[in-house]
């Protein structure tokens, strides 16, 4: 029995955010339909590189689902949408504020059909404010939530993360808030409507950056691979061109870590004892570590500060990651095995519960792969399931 066995889930996004959230529940235990368009289905199906016509990242996002595939334009569509609302505990979707106002199944009248309904809305600004019909997107609501700015050498243009964290953030919010929600309902019966716009969650984990503003007129600027205000915490090039990572700003840790290099007259420097010290001359300690890690390889560094207890790794690609042993005993790789016959490693399920574990059940489905059962299941005849294919209202892909 997962945790969210019981739960019924619509999700009607695309892409990234919606589906993100949608997948975590899956993961779970939560029956999620996925409701996407004829024929071509999410466009997420043909993002990055394709297997077979269909990208492998389809695999991870959309596990454990089932598609229904529908023309939410057509108000048949719609009317099929209430009636898998009014049995649902979740909707989830990222459309653009207005999308599903325009098509009758605004939060409010959802909620009046399924008092029960926890609607969970992601999209690029929020529901309100002067910016709320903008599009958005991850890349931009990571710039204006303050993390591009500070992704990048000093000096040098701002660049994205290499992923799309502002969509991956604002799900995880949502999940969080469909937690809340969920708990909350236990006591008053009651749903709700959670608001998650993507700048926001960025915003959310930017540490310190507005109370230092607030309070010093400090603007933070980007620091490369420092840690600014926390020292010593940077990258250091190795004799083998590789870099090692080093975050020795623990009191303790900066101890054996000067005496793990050789500089017994740093650690024993009072005025080095604390961050504070450390933060006002941070250029000579980065340089001192950096003197030590040109004279050996990334491994044998590795090696040493692992010895004295000091927080170290290196720069993993996903080949590193592949065959760490680290992550295969935590189960963090997956082998899934696809239709035709072929394995593919995707990410394993987290966070990791010790009674009720989440698990991979299902492949990803084809587009409108569980459309008959589906609308079968709500009270549709084969004529009339039929008859909804025939006229491009409902899709099965053959």
């Amino acid at each position: 029995m997962e945790p969210l066995s019981n739960l019924k889930v619509v999700e009607m996004g695309q892409l990234i955010a919606g589906p993100f959230a949608a997948k975590t529940l899956a993961d779970f235990g939560a029956d999620v339909i996925k409701i996407e368009p004829p024929k071509v289905g999410d466009a997420l199906r043909k993002w990055r590189l394709l297997k077979d016509g269909t990208s492998v990242w389809w695999q991870v996002q959309s596990r454990n689902k089932r598609s229904l595939s529908l023309d939410l334009k057509e108000a048949e569509a719609q009317e099929i949408v209430k009636t898998l609302i009014s049995e649902a505990d979740i909707l989830i979707e990222n459309f653009r504020p207005g999308t599903l106002e325009g098509w009758g199944l605004d939060p409010e009248h959802l909620l009046g059909l399924n008092p029960k309904l926890i609607v969970l809305r992601i999209s690029g600004y929020g529901q309100t404010g002067p910016y709320r019909d903008k599009p958005g997107f991850g890349v931009v609501a990571e710039a204006m939530g303050g993390l591009r700015h500070l992704t990048a050498e000093p000096g040098r243009v701002p660049v994205r993360v290499g992923v799309s964290i502002g969509d991956t953030l604002a799900s995880l919010h949502g999940v969080i808030g469909i937690l809340l929600a969920l708990q909350e309902r236990h006591q008053s019966g009651k749903g709700q409507v959670i608001d998650i716009a993507l700048y926001e969650a960025v915003f959310n984990c930017m540490e310190s950056l507005l109370p230092e503003f607030s309070a010093f007129g400090e603007v933070r600027q980007a620091a490369g691979s420092a840690l600014p205000g926390i020292a010593p915490s940077n990258a250091y090039l190795c004799a083998d061109g590789g870099y090692v990572l080093v975050a020795g700003n623990g009191d303790s840790i900066f101890k054996r870590l000067m005496g793990m290099i050789g500089r017994k007259d740093l650690a024993n420097d009072p005025e080095l004892a604390n961050n504070d010290g450390r933060a006002r001359r941070v250029a000579e300690l980065d340089l001192a570590i950096g003197e030590w890690a040109k004279t050996i390889t990334t491994d044998a560094a590795l090696k040493l500060l692992d010895s004295v207890a000091v927080p170290a790794g290196k720069i993993y690609t996903v080949a590193d990651i592949a065959n760490d042993p680290h992550y295969k005993a935590r189960g963090n790789i997956q082998t899934i095995q696809m239709h035709d016959g072929t394995s593919l490693d995707v990410p394993g399920v987290i966070p990791k519960l010790s009674r009720t574990p989440g698990s991979i059940k299902t492949l990803a489905p084809d587009i409108g792969e569980n459309t008959d059962d589906i609308l079968r299941s709500i009270g549709l005849t084969d004529a009339q399931v039929a008859s909804l294919k025939e006229r491009g209202i409902a899709f099965t892909k053959q």
